[in-house]
């Protein structure tokens, strides 16, 4: 997808057919280095260029002829550890993301805590200037050298290494890659010394046999705890399935709807995280949501056993459902995500009462309950009656305004027939807007919780979606898109297709509430709320910053009656392979009263 290289030698060595008269290179550190990324089946690196690692640049470039991996460029840091986090997503697999030096790391950082809250693997590569202080170049070499790099980020990692020599390099880049392919999984760092990457080797060392570095296959739970799960949900009279963090396979997908069905249990999911479970099925409580509904909150307390398959915030949950005491009904947790928590980050939630706990993957458990259940007689159960309270209106609330609600029935009727993915939404949202029925229909939030990640991760998501015949849709806040608008550059010049829909209500909304909230408990004006709130005066033009940048930009959109003609073509320009953008005015507000007594406070899960 990017530029050609001549000159090229293979990893072992010898010169590659250039149609030049090129001598055979010498090798390097880097060479070694590049050779292992490419031995793990990295298939791109995400990168924002520095002289710190100009010899591992070069090795991309002149030793592997930029192919696994191929370099992607990114405009920031951030950017190109969103990249890899949103091609994650939607592959359950790592990309390489290179960050310059101390500083590189500092910008990445938002990017990197994102992936570690949403569990999901990148390999980040780093590198200092010289160690060694007697080959440092006076003044950039020394602010860009740091002692224990790694301590930047190593509270929101799973593993950080600065290896001394060529040999521990490849060693390291084995073992970080093994580390965050293993569940829970998560990105870790590795830190390439400058003069290492530039050491002149006599010979290319051997290449390790990778596949004797893979990550341990997935633990299975032990027999008696099965067991005593199974009689658990075989004797529940009124079972609730907490579907949460689990993959985007399809197989695994089936299985959590045929158990669901063998128990006639009611399902919850969460917008938070991924497609678990389809949406419109019977079983499943109202509509998917950022915060616990009222309806299955509700449902929940009815419940006499829970089963959480790595349900995000299981406490907090629980706490809401029985307005914070104690839950009556029986909790079986299957997760492995204790094994990341630490005592620096809260990301872990609140510790919930649980009465059996499967340290498993969900992916491994559930298919053991289906067969041991299969196995047995399940007594039958009224069937569930699904409380969903779906309203698609055909016609506009206001003719005059766009809502949510109306943004999304009109981008629904534009993909009619058309895969796709939604790669991101935004968290005024509301879950009835739109089905899930396949594990790549939605890929969920952020992880991490703060702004400006969803460019970058809409990318990634995209690249990976590239040839499965899904169409990328990203549905992102105005402010989202602004903080992270740069991210967009590299799917023009890479030609990745993806729709983004910027529902742009010119606020930082989110915060308009809590001013709200605050001006209320203190008995001050709420019609202030919108001050140092509000990106207008004079707006920005969304669609202009998508064309500078080389994507189609549209907008705005300021009529219902508009949204017809200009979604159908945006989604054929992106069907056809371009990147698109549409800047959709919006009124301020949520799409349902749910999320917006969660951002006020008056409720979480």
């Amino acid at each position: 997808m990017t530029n050609k290289t001549v000159g090229l030698v293979s990893t072992n060595g010898t010169k590659q057919e250039s149609g030049t008269d090129r001598q055979p290179a010498s090798v390097w550190g880097s060479d070694a280095v590049a050779a292992v990324i490419r031995e793990l089946g990295i298939p791109y690196v995400c990168l924002t260029p520095g002289a710190s690692f100009r010899g591992l640049h070069d090795s991309l470039v002149n030793y592997l002829g930029n192919t696994q991996p191929e370099m992607l460029l990114c405009l920031h840091e951030e950017h190109a550890v969103g990249m890899a986090h949103g091609y994650a997503k939607v592959t359950g697999k790592p990309l390489a993301a290179i960050v310059h030096s101390n500083v590189g790391l500092m910008h990445a950082s938002m990017a990197i805590f994102n992936a570690w809250c949403d569990r999901v693997p990148v390999l980040v590569l780093g590198a200092t200037g010289p160690v060694d202080a007697a080959k440092r170049r006076p003044w950039i070499d020394w602010i860009h050298t740091s002692r224990d790099q790694g301590a930047l980020v190593r509270n929101f990692i799973k593993w950080d290494d600065q290896p001394g020599s060529v040999a521990a390099a490849q060693e390291s880049l084995l073992r970080a890659a093994l580390i965050a392919n293993t569940a829970p999984r998560g990105p870790v760092y590795v830190c390439l010394d400058a003069s290492l990457q530039e050491t002149r080797l006599d010979a290319m060392p051997s290449m390790p046999d990778v596949r004797r570095y893979q990550a341990p296959p997935a633990a299975y739970p032990a027999s008696a705890l099965l067991d005593s799960a199974v009689d658990l949900l075989r004797g529940a009279a009124r079972p609730v399935i907490l579907m949460g963090r689990v993959s985007r396979s399809e197989a695994a997908w089936r299985d959590r709807v045929a158990l669901a069905e063998s128990l006639g249990a009611t399902v919850m999911t969460d917008l938070k995280i991924g497609a678990s479970f389809p949406t419109a099925h019977p079983l499943h409580v109202d509509a998917p949501s950022f915060a616990l509904t009222p309806a299955a909150a509700a449902r929940l307390r009815e419940a006499d056993v829970v089963l959480s398959l790595d349900w995000l915030d299981l406490a907090g949950t629980l706490s809401v459902a029985w307005q914070g005491g104690p839950p009556t009904a029986k909790i079986v947790q299957v997760s492995v995500d204790q094994q990341s928590h630490n005592g620096w980050s809260m990301d872990h939630q609140g510790l919930p009462p649980v009465d059996l706990y499967l340290l498993c993957e969900p992916d491994v458990v559930v298919p053991l309950l289906l067969e041991k259940l299969r196995a047995v007689a399940v007594l039958p159960r009224a069937p569930h009656q699904a409380e969903r309270g779906v309203a698609r209106a055909a016609t506009p609330s206001d003719p005059d305004c766009i809502g949510i609600a109306d943004m999304a029935a009109a981008l629904r009727q534009a993909i009619s027939g058309i895969d796709v993915c939604l790669v991101r939404l935004p968290i005024g949202w509301s879950g009835e807007m739109w089905d899930f029925a396949h594990p790549l229909d939605y890929l969920g939030y952020d992880g991490g919780g703060g702004i400006g990640s969803g460019p970058s991760m809409a990318v990634g998501s995209a690249l990976a979606l590239k040839d499965s015949g899904r169409l990328a849709v990203a549905v992102l806040g105005d402010g989202d898109y602004l903080m992270g608008v740069t991210a967009l550059w590299t799917a023009a010049q890479n030609k990745i297709p993806l729709l983004v829909v910027v529902a742009n209500n010119r606020s930082y909304f989110n915060d308009e509430l809590h001013q709200e909230r605050v001006a209320l408990e203190r008995g001050r004006p709420v019609e202030n709320r919108w001050i140092g709130q509000r990106i207008g005066d004079p707006d920005v033009d969304l669609a202009q910053m998508a064309r500078g940048q080389g994507l189609e930009g549209v907008g705005p959109v300021e009529k219902p009656h508009e949204l017809a003609a200009v979604f159908a073509a945006a989604v054929a320009s992106v069907r056809a392979g371009n990147s698109c953008v549409v800047d959709v005015r919006v009124k301020p507000g949520y799409g349902s009263a749910t999320t917006a007594a969660m951002v006020r406070g008056g409720g979480k899960s």
